[in-house]
C-alpha cells in the first residue's frame, strides 16, 4: 500500500512538475513559487526514502507521513490537523450524535493535549476544566507521544466509568488531578457564531 502510495507520489510530482515547467513558460513568478515547492517536496520524498532505507529500526511509513502531514497543519493554526481513516470515523460518528466521554473540545499543542473549552453541563464542565489546560496524563499515562486521536480515545469509555486527567493549568503551583465519570455526550452541532 505505501510503495503504492510512493508511486502515486512520485507519478503525481513529475506530473506536477511538468505542469508546473508549462505553465511557468506562461508566468515567471508563478514558476519561480512553484518550481521551490516542489523542490521541497522532492527532498521531503528523499529524506522519505533514506529514513526507510537506512534508519536503525523499521520505520512505520504509516506514522511518518501522518506526522508529516500533522507538522505540516499545525502551523497554519492550532485547530488545524490530519485525521487517518479511522479517526475521521469516529469524527464522524461523534458529530452525528451521542457517545460516552468528558465533554471538551481538543487540540494538540507542544505535544500535550489543550482544552479549547468544556461544553457547559458535561463530567469536564462540572469537574472545572477550563480553557486553556493541558492536558498532561491520561490515567497515569504520558500524553507526550501520542497522537490527538490517540489520546481522545484514551479520554472515551463506557458511560459511568472514571478517567483521571493530569492537568497543568497556568497559574498553578502544582499539576492538578481531576477524576471525571464519563457521561453520554451530546455534541452542540454549532458552537460559534460569527
Amino acid at each position: 500500500m505505501i510503495r503504492k502510495l510512493s508511486i502515486l507520489f512520485a507519478g503525481a510530482l513529475m506530473g506536477a512538475t511538468a505542469m508546473t515547467v508549462f505553465v511557468g513558460q506562461q508566468s515567471g513568478v508563478a514558476n519561480a513559487a512553484g518550481s521551490d515547492t516542489y523542490r521541497q517536496l522532492a527532498i521531503f520524498g528523499d529524506v522519505f526514502e533514506r529514513v526507510r532505507a537506512q534508519y536503525v529500526d523499521v520505520p512505520d511509513d504509516q506514522k511518518l507521513i501522518e506526522t508529516a502531514i500533522n507538522g505540516m497543519l499545525t502551523q497554519l493554526d492550532p485547530h488545524s490537523s490530519y485525521m487517518n481513516a479511522k479517526e475521521a470515523a469516529d469524527m464522524r460518528t461523534e458529530t452525528r450524535g451521542q457517545f460516552g466521554g468528558l465533554g471538551i473540545e481538543v487540540t494538540m499543542e507542544n505535544e500535550l493535549v489543550k482544552v479549547v473549552s468544556p461544553f457547559e453541563g458535561t463530567p469536564a464542565d462540572k469537574a472545572g476544566v477550563l480553557a486553556g489546560d493541558l492536558i498532561a496524563e491520561i490515567n497515569g499515562e504520558q500524553v507526550r507521544g501520542l497522537t490527538l486521536g490517540e489520546a481522545v480515545e484514551k479520554m472515551k469509555g463506557d458511560i459511568g466509568t472514571s478517567v483521571t486527567l493530569t492537568i497543568v493549568r497556568e497559574g498553578a503551583t502544582k499539576p492538578v488531578k481531576l477524576t471525571l465519570k464519563r457521561d453520554e455526550i451530546k455534541v452542540p452541532s454549532v458552537r460559534h457564531t460569527v
